[in-house]
């Protein structure tokens, strides 16, 4: 138990226990700190990955639109509720 003590004394070796104390449970950087980071960072990257599936859907579309004049209009009377000038609009909600 002396032995114990003896080290207990010495200044560098509180002084470096208190250290690794501060940095792992009360720093702003702690454990806990960074578990929670790490899965965010996790979350993060998932949704990237599905925000970047569906800009490549999203440009296939685009392109199937552009090229095709009869497709383009037919979305953009049901997607945006255009019509023509001798038209009149019904919108049908179903209940």
């Amino acid at each position: 138990m002396k032995k114990y003590l003896k080290y207990t004394k010495n200044f560098y070796f509180v002084f470096t226990a208190l250290f690794v104390l501060w940095m792992i449970f009360i720093d702003s950087n702690d454990i806990v700190s960074q578990f929670k980071l790490s899965s965010k960072v996790r979350e993060l990257e998932n949704q990237k990955e599905y925000l970047l599936e569906r800009k490549e859907k999203i440009k296939q579309d685009r392109e199937e639109l552009m090229s095709n004049y009869e497709l383009l209009e037919k979305f953009a009377r049901e997607r945006y509720l255009m019509k023509k000038k001798t038209e009149d609009l019904y919108v049908i909600i179903p209940e």
